[in-house]
Formats: C-alpha cells, sequence, structure tokens
C-alpha cells in the first residue's frame, strides 16, 4: 500500500537523552501532525530489560515510531513484534548513529557497510509484524563514495519490503569525530538525498540534517517526500508551534507558549502522582521561552527548583508567571 504523502512530511528525530515519553507528550501539544519517534532502544534492552518502562507510551503520543538498534535478524524480529504489541505505528531501525559504543554492538552507521545485513532484519521483521519496517541513515561513512554507496543499500534493503528511509545528508565517520562532531563537521549534502528521491520516486525519502526552522522544512517538501528535525526542535521547540498550519492543516489553531505550559500541567501532576520525578519532565521545556522577554527566568526557575525534594507542578506555574509578568511589565512600558 503507498505511503500517505503526508505521513511523514515532518518528523522530529530520535535523540538519545531526549526524545523520551516525557518530551514526547510535551512536542504533541505544540503538533498534533508531526510524526515523533523515540530514543534508540537496543535489542538486547528490549530482550532482557524492563520492558514495560522502556516501551510504554501515552496514546497522545502517536503517530509514534519506536526506533531499534541491532543487527541480528531474530533480535530485531523480536523487538519488531514488540512494538507491535505495545501499540506503536512504525519500526524504525538505527543505521545512523557513528558512536563508538554502538558501533562495538555491531548497529549504527557501520550497518552502511553491510546492506545484506540490514535486508535481513528489514525481511525477520516484516514476517514478524505488521508495522512498516523503515531505516534511517547517512548517506554514507567513511571513504565511501556517497551516491554509490547509497544508492546499493538503498537498493538493496528496499528490495527487502523497506519503502521509507530517513537519509542524515551527512556522511559519518566512524572514527575520528565525536557523535557530536559527525552532526556538524561533515558537509550537509541536500544534493545527495534530492538525487536519491529523484532516482526512487516509488520510495519514500525524508531529509535529515541542519535542517532547523519551519521555513527551511518547507523548502525541502518537493524535492523530499518529509523532513526530519534534530536539536533544533529540543533547544527551540516553540518553532513547531505553527507546523500544522503551515504543512498540515491551514486552519489549525497554533497554542501560545502560555497555553502550552497550561496544557501540559496535568500530565505533570499525574507522573508525579505515580512517581516521577519533577525534573525528569522539566528538563525537556527549557527551551519553551526561548527567545522571548523572560525566558532566562523561566529556565533559571525551573533548573533551581525542580530538583528539589518534594517539587510539585506549582514550580512549573510559578515559573509561568514570571514569564507572564514580565511580558505584562513590557506591554505596559
Amino acid at each position: 500500500m503507498p505511503t500517505d504523502p503526508m505521513t511523514y512530511r515532518l518528523c522530529v528525530a530520535p535523540m538519545m537523552d531526549c526524545t523520551d515519553r516525557h518530551d514526547r507528550v510535551f512536542l504533541r501539544l505544540l503538533s498534533r501532525h508531526l510524526r515523533l519517534y523515540t530514543e534508540m532502544i537496543t535489542t538486547g534492552a528490549i530482550r532482557f530489560g524492563d520492558r514495560d518502562r522502556l516501551l510504554r507510551f501515552a496514546a497522545v503520543e502517536r503517530p509514534l515510531a519506536l526506533q531499534v538498534g541491532g543487527s541480528d535478524p531474530d533480535e530485531m524480529a523480536f523487538a519488531a513484534e514488540m512494538a507491535e504489541a505495545f501499540g506503536y505505528d512504525e519500526v524504525n531501525i538505527n543505521c545512523g548513529c557513528p558512536s563508538d559504543r554502538v558501533q562495538s554492538g555491531r548497529f549504527g552507521a557501520c550497518l552502511m557497510a553491510e546492506p545484506e545485513t540490514v535486508a535481513a532484519c528489514v525481511a525477520a521483521m516484516r514476517r514478524a509484524c505488521g508495522l512498516p519496517v523503515t531505516v534511517k541513515s547517512r548517506i554514507g561513512i567513511d571513504r565511501q563514495d556517497d551516491e554509490t554507496a547509497l544508492a546499493r543499500f538503498v537498493e538493496t534493503v528496499a528490495a527487502a519490503g523497506c519503502d521509507t528511509f530517513v537519509v542524515h545528508a551527512r556522511k559519518a565517520w566512524l572514527s575520528g569525530l565525536s557523535p557530536r562532531e559527525n552532526r556538524e563537521i561533515p558537509p550537509l549534502r541536500y544534493d545527495v538525498v534530492h538525487r536519491l528521491k529523484a532516482a526512487h520516486p516509488e520510495l519514500t525519502v525524508v531529509i535529515n540534517g541542519g535542517i532547523d526552522s519551519l521555513d527551511a522544512a518547507a523548502a525541502q517538501l518537493g524535492p523530499v517526500d518529509g523532513v526530519m528535525i534534530g536539536r533544533a526542535a529540543y533547544h527551540d521547540p516553540y518553532l513547531l508551534a505553527e507546523a500544522d498550519r503551515r504543512l498540515f492543516d491551514p486552519a489549525a489553531p497554533v497554542r501560545s507558549r502560555q497555553e502550552v505550559v497550561a496544557a501540559l500541567l496535568p500530565y505533570i501532576e499525574a507522573e508525579l502522582a505515580a512517581g516521577t520525578p519533577l525534573a525528569a519532565i522539566t528538563r525537556h521545556i527549557l527551551g519553551l521561552f526561548q527567545g522571548v522577554p523572560g525566558a532566562r527566568a523561566w529556565r533559571r526557575h525551573l533548573t533551581e527548583r525542580a530538583r528539589r525534594p518534594g517539587a510539585g507542578a506549582e514550580v512549573v506555574r510559578e515559573a509561568a508567571a514570571q514569564v507572564a509578568a514580565m511580558a505584562a511589565r513590557r506591554a505596559a512600558a
């Protein structure tokens, strides 16, 4: 069945230590339509870890994809079964992370040198579940010829039944650069991803890397099917507030920052009652007022008070009130 052209129009990237379930609930309050991804979870963690803690999520987070790290087809198939059992909308294979730890487990970007392995995983996962199985990759690794290697990788994996590829438009260097440097130093090659889509109009191609605004995202739609935003959506999340109106539905409402806070408070209160520390949630919302008066006061109040014993939702209310009071003073001046 062809992919709905709106499915991958805008996505938020899977980011370790960032896109946990609390962050995803928060981001969903900014956009109803964007596609969210979990942090990468390894097959070993899914097989042997606290599966409920790792995989459970709130229904409001959907559409939601589980990103999996692994290279053994049987283990990847089990992860795909669990993704379906827990109610995810997609299972995504990590073929893009360049960290040493990921390489030592034989997954992530190093798998771009093993397209047959990835294809075997895709085939096993498709047999194990009815979810779309997708791949997130780089344009290449190390001294590979970008376009030749990428074409072989995509064609091999697509033949196993994967029709959606999220491509970070940078090469990954598996030695000599840290994961952070791999996000910044290799040059962006959007043209390579655009030509991949042109060569394979039957595939869904989503572009990732260096896209930091809705204007930049909109400019990519046409050459490719969708856009994935990463760190920019974490550090300045309110840039997503107009995503639904700009990219999905011209009549979609746009919440103010204060309305987002108000909408998040019931979730915070429920999580606190369940034993979640306040700081586990507030660390994801520090950038909500980025670029507006009161942003520093917001961050400072949350940072200083959310970790105190017994900290409750009133900490967030107080921080929001400080921003509102500053805005009122400026308006009256």
